[in-house]
């Protein structure tokens, strides 16, 4: 077998796979997941940062299904509140990473980085991340506001 025969033997046998990659997507979820977990805000309850005003691990017999993605919540309290109005509770950006949006890209966002600012949960990547958005909170989400949807694109 020759060189050229052996690259095209291995491009055909690696196309399957390349598929599969996350840059052949088109897009972005509408709600950050992680790359194995369809559970949004990494299994953390959103109403309860409203209600507690901390992070608080959701469990798997309060679940539901909001935009493609698995929200948990610690309580049948939290689970019908978040049904009455979803957008109420769900993180801003789809949990992606505030900051991150505000500049123009996508980031994870962590469940431990949040704030809440304006009756709206926010997301960011850590805590440098964080410390450098709470800076500029306003300027930043409205310059976010403006970058979403399109960053998912």
């Amino acid at each position: 077998m020759n060189t050229k025969s052996i690259f095209t033997a291995l491009a055909i046998a690696l196309a399957p796979a390349a598929a599969l990659t996350p840059s052949a997507h088109a897009a972005e979820d509408p709600v950050y997941t992680g790359l194995f977990s369809n559970l949004a805000v990494q299994g953390y309850d959103p109403v309860a940062y409203f209600t507690v005003g901390e992070p608080v691990q959701g469990r798997r017999e309060f679940t539901t299904e909001y935009m493609g993605a698995n929200f948990r919540f610690a309580s049948q309290e939290n689970l019908d509140l978040f049904l009455a109005d979803p957008e109420a509770y769900a993180p801003q950006y789809g949990g992606y990473c505030a900051w991150a949006v505000s500049q123009g890209y996508t980031a994870k966002g962590d469940a431990n980085h949040w704030a809440i600012v304006d009756d709206r949960l926010y997301l960011n990547y850590n805590a440098d991340v964080q410390s450098d958005w709470n800076e500029d909170r306003e300027g930043f989400i409205s310059t976010a506001d403006k970058n979403w949807p399109n960053v998912l694109n």
